[in-house]
């Protein structure tokens, strides 16, 4: 490759990453407005739910003017959106704490939940897509579409209760709910903290291993049907090193796209595993906020999840370009 066109390429690379930052950011204002419209048209006073239903008027009103919610809701928005650019926090109404370090204190188990739960389900589904591939139409591939089959047809919750009952109630071999912690001095650590999260992210990664199974065996199949595979053939190389050398690469856009999901999915969409756990999570941070009414701490949860889901969509286009070059010139 010349200078110029390496020049090129990452030019091409810089627009690219340059108008994805743009849709970034526009996508996380319309999530914004989005959800502050929703909360706000939503049902009940907060002040009220806090103070009970024998509170007077006037004991309402003073509250609700500590809490700013007398406010226009123009001005409740600027100040919200002008706080999350500064780094600034509100106060929670229900735990009158900074929702930040709630939140980043239930992140401490809900994203190492999500991070093993994915880890699980790459390992294990790419492995099964990639062997279900290789052995079309025999007994290997009907064996890992029976099992994904099974894996999409059971629910996590139930599969979590299942889990519990024989690894911790049959076999106590761990325990069957809770979190110690990450820190040895409250009792817990980095082991006694991965055993904890262990069960929660098998019934989270048995679903999602079992799509993305399914989804890789399609695509490595597809690829293989190119004409570059027989050219690649016709050169000598055999079955193994076409597929881990050329097929594999090519097949990876549709698999990292259900990556992408799958992971957001797994950050925003626990929250019936961490109830069965009994997981102090994000999950049951926002569902206890909602039983509160707590809207602050809902609102900042809220579009804490919507960042994640665009940031891990604007990585999956990132790596899109990163595996096919060709998608920064259609795109750029």
């Amino acid at each position: 490759m010349t200078n110029d066109d390496a020049g090129y390429s990452a030019a091409l690379m810089l627009w690219f990453l340059l108008k994805r930052l743009a849709t970034f950011a526009a996508t996380l204002a319309a999530a914004s407005l989005v959800v502050f419209a929703v909360l706000e048209i939503l049902p009940g006073n907060p002040a009220e739910v806090m103070l009970g239903d024998s509170a007077t008027p006037e004991s309402i009103a003073a509250l609700e003017a500590r809490l700013g919610l007398d406010r226009p809701a123009a001005a409740r928005y600027g100040a919200w959106i002008g706080g999350l650019l500064r780094g600034d926090s509100a106060m929670s109404y229900a735990y009158d704490t900074p929702t930040f370090e709630l939140i980043a204190e239930r992140l401490q188990v809900s994203l190492p939940l999500a991070l093993l739960a994915m880890a699980l389900t790459v390992v294990v589904a790419l492995a099964a897509g990639v062997y279900a591939a290789a052995h079309h139409r025999r007994a290997g591939d009907a064996g890992v579409m029976v099992l994904s089959q099974l894996g999409l047809s059971i629910p996590n919750f139930w599969l979590a209760i299942l889990l519990i009952l024989l690894f911790a109630v049959q076999l106590q071999w761990v325990s069957a709910g809770g979190f110690p912690g990450w820190r040895e001095d409250d009792g817990g650590g980095l082991a006694a903290g991965f055993a904890a999260l262990l069960l929660p992210a098998l019934s989270l990664a048995a679903v999602q291993a079992a799509i993305l199974a399914r989804v890789t065996r399609s695509s490595v199949l597809e690829a293989m049907r190119e004409d570059y595979v027989r050219t690649a053939r016709a050169k000598g190389l055999s079955r193994r090193q076409v597929l881990w050398r050329h097929v594999l690469r090519n097949a990876m856009i549709p698999v990292l796209t259900i990556m992408g999901l799958q992971f957001a999915n797994l950050v925003t969409g626990a929250i019936v595993v961490e109830n069965v756990f009994v997981l102090p999570g994000i999950g049951r941070l926002v569902f206890q906020a909602i039983a509160n009414r707590d809207l602050v701490l809902v609102r900042d949860v809220i579009m804490l999840l919507a960042a994640v889901v665009v940031l891990v969509n604007f990585v999956v286009d990132v790596l899109y370009a990163v595996v096919d070059p060709r998608l920064r010139r259609t795109v750029a």
